[in-house]
């Protein structure tokens, strides 16, 4: 059984979040921005500016959600690797 005292994670560089923050606050703030992209022309297979540039931003947003998700993760995975190899070291002596 585990103790309280015992830590699961090391300590969080803030370099990953920071990052995510700031690609999920483009995925939102972005396409709030609507004189940006309140427009007729240039139109795409005789869509709208408007409507094809909104659909160009889904696949933008995925993507900036699945960067932000693989950093995260991945910070989380090295925290908790970090814990794992000071336990480790400590039970051999």
């Amino acid at each position: 059984m585990s103790s309280p005292d015992v830590p699961t994670r090391g300590p969080a560089r803030p370099g990953p979040y920071v990052i995510s923050g700031i690609l999920l606050l483009a995925a939102i703030v972005v396409p709030l921005f609507v004189p940006a992209y309140s427009i007729d022309k240039p139109r795409l297979y005789g869509i709208p500016y408007f409507y094809w540039y909104q659909m160009a931003w889904i696949p933008v947003t995925a993507a900036l959600v699945g960067i932000s998700y693989w950093l995260v993760t991945r910070e989380d995975r090295r925290r908790r690797e970090s814990v794992r190899g000071e336990a480790g070291a400590g039970e051999e002596q």
